[in-house]
């Protein structure tokens, strides 16, 4: 009996998915992502953002007040040719619907992208976030995600401060994953901060009878990430592309005064 109505929400779930990942007319990025131009910049390691235009991306927005509603992880060349001869898959991301599965960098060709990247990150440790989200690729996306989703596509206000444990959903099962948590569960088990919860104790009063206050750093469950943390984490380096190789802005051709641009 259990079988029979998990099979039956699994089928509803990938449904529902179906209809949640309808794209929005009228999208246009202001910086397309050239994937030759990405290729070149991206490390193993870094996390890639992804301004969406489906319709769940409006709601991961909404929820944690975001441009970013999505995030894969670079893995450089670890993943084989393509036996087709077609883009060799560079990025892992969990779909909904899909599950963890990798991707060419020419996916998010027309939509507006951001890098982020760890800084300091040692060889080993990369290695070992690329071979955690090497070894998910195939999990299954959390279906249960989805039921909960969808009351947010109902016109209610939502507290800000609830707005982050809204977006802690899923069933619990290490087989079903989502979004960016699998993301944060890869550095969460280097123990490399994201965006830590910060408490402060008191410390021993010093030669000078100053009352001094050391940090501790507690790592927030991996289920509470979304995209938009790598952003605003003081961790992650934001590197812009077209910085890379050298801008100069004397070079930027303008149009002139009065006349449309080119």
């Amino acid at each position: 009996m259990t079988q029979t109505r998990d099979t039956f929400l699994d089928r509803l779930g990938a449904f529902m998915a179906g209809r949640l990942q309808a794209e929005s007319s009228g999208y246009e990025p202001y910086t397309p992502s050239d994937p030759e131009t990405l290729r070149r910049i991206l490390q193993p390691g870094d996390i890639l953002l992804i301004e969406g235009n489906q319709r769940i991306s409006a709601t991961i927005k909404y929820l944690t007040q975001s441009t970013w509603s999505h995030s894969a992880l670079y893995v450089g060349d670890a993943l084989p040719e393509q036996a087709d001869g077609s883009e060799r898959p560079r990025l892992i991301e969990v779909n909904l619907g899909e599950g963890c599965v990798a991707v060419p960098l020419s996916k998010y060709r027309t939509y507006n992208t951001r890098i982020c990247r760890p800084n300091g990150l040692s060889p080993e440790d990369r290695d070992h976030v690329v071979g955690f989200m090497l070894k998910r690729i195939g999990l299954k996306y959390d279906l249960k995600n989805i039921f909960d989703m969808l009351r947010y596509f109902f016109p209610v206000p939502m507290p800000v401060r609830w707005r982050r444990r809204a977006i802690a959903f899923g069933s619990g099962d290490p087989t079903r994953s989502i979004c960016s948590s699998l993301i944060a569960q890869a550095y969460e088990e280097i123990r490399y901060p994201i965006l830590p919860e910060i408490t402060r104790a008191p410390g021993r009063a010093s030669a000078q009878s100053s009352y001094s206050r050391s940090e501790i750093l507690h790592i927030r469950h991996h289920s509470l990430y979304t995209p938009r943390d790598f952003d605003l984490s003081p961790y992650f380096e934001v590197v812009k592309p077209t910085l890379e190789y050298g801008f100069d802005y004397k070079s930027v051709t303008w149009a002139k005064q009065g006349q449309p641009a080119k």
